[in-house]
């Protein structure tokens, strides 16, 4: 039986990591709303995806909760100012993952990148084919985790320009 709100097409994914892909990465945390900064072309860019057929997931490491630096309604915050630019555009992000542990405060975890639990979730509960998902990510965990659960990726520069579909596929 499907569950509401759930396509029985959609069987493909692109995962984006957060900092630095969606929104600027100062080199540090990115701790509050006030410091959220949408990157420039997201927003089209992720409606093109969308567009094409792919369900779009979130997964964000946030070793910042575990340090102390900011708390979860702040990355929740931060989610939901995002989904209403989407939303405003005529789509939306099927789902925001995010670990909030850090290794030297919490220990090791297997939710946080290069642990691929995150995209293992989406792919469960979104009943994804692998094979038929993307992660795009500025940093080699980001392409790990991927790999790990049997998804292909596409490392960027931090902060820069999401490729279109027609570019990496």
């Amino acid at each position: 039986m499907k569950k509401m709100g759930e396509s029985l097409n959609v069987r493909k994914a692109l995962f984006l990591d957060r900092d630095g892909v969606i929104n600027h990465d100062p080199g540090d945390y990115t701790k509050s709303l006030a410091e959220f900064q949408v990157l420039p072309s997201v927003v089209e860019t992720l409606k093109v995806w969308h567009d094409a057929g792919y369900l779009l997931i979130v997964v964000t490491n946030q070793g910042g909760l575990a340090k102390g630096f900011y708390e979860e309604a702040d990355v929740h915050a931060m989610h939901q100012y995002f989904q209403g630019l989407c939303v405003q555009a005529g789509f939306s992000v099927a789902h925001f993952y995010f670990c909030p542990h850090h290794p030297d405060f919490n220990g090791r975890c297997l939710c946080r990148k290069p642990g691929s639990l995150m995209i293992e979730k989406g792919l469960h509960q979104f009943h994804l084919d692998p094979e038929q998902c993307l992660i795009i990510g500025d940093k080699q965990r980001d392409l790990d985790a991927a790999a790990a659960a049997g998804v292909d990726g596409v490392l960027i520069d931090t902060n820069a320009r999401i490729p279109l579909p027609e570019e990496i596929l």
